[in-house]
């Protein structure tokens, strides 16, 4: 049996190749940048507009006072959208400009609608009257001040958002490179195992099936069920195995029958491929039945999960999805920073996912409480819980007030 340690790095050397593919800008939220995605224009195209108003050219102003003031005929009117040409501009002239609108080669800065005074009045405005010096400059958004053509937009290994889709459209990038979705194939495993509404007391609901698909969007995977392997299934999941090799599945992913019972067969099955990676076992609670392994020469890998729902839900939490996670080229996940509200004792080799609730105090610190009920049957902890407390080897106890790292069970964490 490996630490949790141990197993993760493990993982991370045994990562699988997602290949990539181009997609359409405006359908790629929460999809995964595959390379550096670079502005392909700039942003603002031209000088603009900031305010509602006039545009002149600063150089007229220079002499200007309020014993001397000076009226500058205007020109036309430029909305946002207009193409901004003038046949020939000379001293002392004007455009009326909306905001957004591109200046005008020959002017330079904006005087606000708010400040003009109009001659000879506003109802018959042919000029605008000007009687001070005006910056050069004022009121411009200039080309290129947000983003400059070929400006870094997005970095590789960003799960794509609204606020990147508005950009990339913006900037005109219409298609982009992302890495594909994983694809996982999911069995159930053993006799107990049902879908019927209405059974015995010897058989199970299958949940865990339905557990791992609900999880699907948020941890960005494609789901496939597989269906029940029963207890003397053995050489069907040996050809699912091989069928698997020659499919687009990524990853195969059971619960159940990694124990050591009489018809818990997954691993000797599995241990019949030949294998780059492998472990089974793994000091964790819930979960320590844990497999791992990866096909040699095939970018495939499978994981076997525990049949108990708590620890399968645990496992696919703390080892499928940071594997799915290395696979898309995101960086490792960070831990949410929470002050303990009770003390906590465990094995001091083992480390532990406990069941907890976070919350915000009125002074804004993060605290969690670790639950009553935490064995792995337990299912009434897990709906009161909201988080994930994960507590390392290497330590007893745990008490109140430390800092204890914790992971949302249903989606990822994230961190500002």
């Amino acid at each position: 049996m490996i630490s949790y340690k141990q197993s993760r790095n493990k993982l991370k050397r045994s990562k699988i190749i997602i290949k990539d593919e181009i997609i359409k800008s405006s359908n790629c939220l929460n999809r995964v940048s595959a390379s550096n995605i670079f502005s392909k224009s700039n942003n603002p195209a031209a000088d603009n507009a900031a305010f509602d108003g006039f545009a002149i050219n600063s150089k007229d102003t220079k002499n200007l006072n309020k014993e001397k003031g000076q009226p500058f005929k205007i020109l036309k009117t430029i909305a946002a959208g207009d193409k901004p040409w003038i046949k020939k501009l000379k001293k002392f002239q004007t455009v009326e400009i909306m905001t957004g609108g591109i200046i005008p080669k020959g002017f330079d800065t904006i005087i606000p609608i708010e400040q003009i005074v109009f001659y000879p009045n506003k109802k018959k405005a042919l000029n605008i009257l000007i009687n001070n010096k005006v910056k050069k400059y004022q009121h411009v958004r200039f080309k290129g001040s947000d983003f400059k053509r070929n400006d870094l937009l997005i970095k590789k290994g960003t799960i794509l958002q609204s606020d990147h889709i508005l950009a990339l459209k913006t900037l005109g990038i219409t298609n982009i490179k992302v890495k594909k979705i994983p694809k996982i194939l999911f069995f159930s495993t053993g006799n107990e195992i049902t879908d019927q509404k209405k059974i015995p007391d010897w058989k199970v609901r299958n949940s865990n099936s339905y557990y791992i698909q609900s999880l699907k969007e948020n941890f960005k995977f494609d789901f496939i069920n597989g269906g029940i392997l029963r207890d003397k299934d053995e050489l069907i999941f040996k050809k699912k195995i091989k069928k698997m090799l020659n499919s687009n599945i990524d990853i195969i992913i059971t619960s159940g029958a990694v124990s050591a019972g009489k018809f818990d067969y997954v691993p000797s099955i599995i241990k019949k491929f030949k294998l780059t990676s492998y472990f089974k076992g793994v000091a964790i609670r819930p979960g320590k039945p844990v497999l791992f392994a990866k096909i040699k020469s095939r970018q495939k890998a499978i994981f076997g999960l525990p049949g108990n729902p708590i620890s399968s839900a645990a496992c696919f939490r703390f080892f499928v999805y940071p594997y799915l996670r290395d696979l898309l080229g995101l960086k490792e996940e960070k831990p949410i920073k929470a002050i303990l509200k009770n003390n906590f004792v465990k094995k001091i080799n083992f480390t532990r996912f406990v069941k907890s609730r976070i919350n915000t105090t009125k002074n804004g610190n993060v605290e969690v409480e670790i639950l009553k009920g935490q064995e792995s049957f337990k299912i009434q902890s897990f709906i009161k819980s909201n988080i994930w407390t994960l507590l390392p080897s290497g330590k007893s106890k745990f008490k109140k007030g430390e800092i204890v790292d914790c992971f949302f069970p249903h989606h990822p964490n994230k961190t500002f």
